[in-house]
């Protein structure tokens, strides 16, 4: 086993979510590199010393430039801002150093160019946040429409909702300032990831994106709500995407519904560890969808328990992702989603805000 010095820049709350994964990501998958929390890296002094302190690195800084130059950091992991990204990721690239960054990969859709630029030219190993994408279920759901268990695919449905703005009375917060923390910038990009990884790239697209609370105390909100775009993807399927954060009742909304010619998939985020699965098949009476419970046989669940239905959280899907950041830097190969898919992402974020504002059908190949 080989020790490997990672600096996380933020300690907020997907800053200790990381710190969390690495701390404990060695002994549940074994990994041939052993992660070490070397370095992080706040808004302040104050800050910085906390999460040193409550997370357990060895040393910490307010100076990203310091965390990043550091000779004894082997690999960043950026949960910072998506305004700092592109500098500290170009930074560390020029390096030559690996880069794991929270999703979305740019504040714009040029950002992120540029840093799928950087990391392309350096040659560096470079991973983007979506976790969601990573459970059990969600990956032996991509394993059934890869093994044509539902025949070929005939539409795509799927929602990225959740309520934390529902109240219409809830105050102004960083969240209702600036399209990069709105639905859009924050919800959207999980969702789209979601279908790209089911159903390939997106050819076109036509989109709504609101704002129903166009204040909040009295303060102007910038941002967006709430989106829904129909959607054509390259390999002529047809699909609509919803993404919401006044989505009353709804908690972690990352639902989707794949239909085939022979059957049907669906999941729900707030039953993370089942998969639904109709096929067509057998006597009429009795068919209908079966509910598979996650366990051993699935994806990335033995290291975490050896018992069915026993079950995956939250706080798993960023161990996996810590796992597959470490195999690419143990492989020096890179392991999908990478910086091209946040870009690609972004890609269909900027095309849906722009058909919104056109009010029609947009390519995905003029962005």
């Amino acid at each position: 086993m080989t020790q490997i010095r990672i600096g996380i820049v933020g300690g907020g709350y997907m800053g200790k979510a990381h710190a969390a994964a690495y701390a404990s990501v060695g002994t549940i998958f074994e990994t041939n590199l052993r992660p070490v929390l070397e370095m992080v890296c706040a808004t302040s002094d104050t800050s910085a010393e906390r999460y040193k302190t409550k997370f357990g690195f060895n040393r910490c800084t307010s100076d990203w430039q310091i965390l990043v130059n550091d000779p004894d950091i082997d690999a960043i992991v950026i949960a910072s801002p998506q305004s700092t990204h592109r500098a500290i990721a170009e930074s560390a690239f020029a390096l030559g150093k690996p880069v794991f960054c929270e999703k979305p990969l740019g504040e714009t859709l040029e950002d992120s160019r540029a840093m799928l630029a950087a990391a392309e030219a350096a040659g560096a190993i470079n991973m983007v946040g979506f976790n969601y994408i990573r459970t059990p279920a969600s990956q032996y759901a991509r394993k059934l429409i890869d093994e044509g268990r539902i025949g070929d695919v005939t539409y795509f449905r799927a929602e990225m909702t959740e309520d934390f703005l529902a109240d219409p009375d809830a105050p102004a917060t960083w969240r209702t300032s600036g399209m990069a923390n709105g639905c859009m910038g924050d919800l959207s990009p999980h969702i789209i990831n979601c279908a790209r990884a089911f159903m390939g790239p997106i050819a076109s697209l036509s989109a709504v994106v609101q704002t129903v609370h166009s204040k909040r105390g009295g303060v102007d909100v910038t941002n967006d709500d709430q989106a829904q775009f129909m959607l054509e993807f390259e390999n002529g399927v047809s699909g609509h995407i919803h993404a919401s954060r006044i989505a009353t009742g709804r908690k972690m909304g990352y639902a989707y519904e794949i239909h085939g010619s022979k059957g049907m998939i669906r999941f729900d985020g707030e039953d993370q560890n089942a998969l639904y699965l109709y096929v067509r098949e057998g006597d009429d009476a009795q068919q209908g969808f079966r509910k598979i419970l996650t366990g051993p046989d699935h994806p990335d669940y033995l290291p975490f328990c050896q018992g069915p239905g026993h079950g995956t959280g939250y706080q798993d899907q960023i161990i996996i992702e810590a796992k597959d950041f470490l195999t690419a830097i143990e492989t020096k190969q890179n392991i999908w989603p990478t910086f091209r898919e946040g870009m690609e992402v972004n890609r269909i974020v900027k095309a849906a805000i722009d058909s919104s504002e056109k009010r029609a059908w947009v390519d995905v190949a003029d962005y």
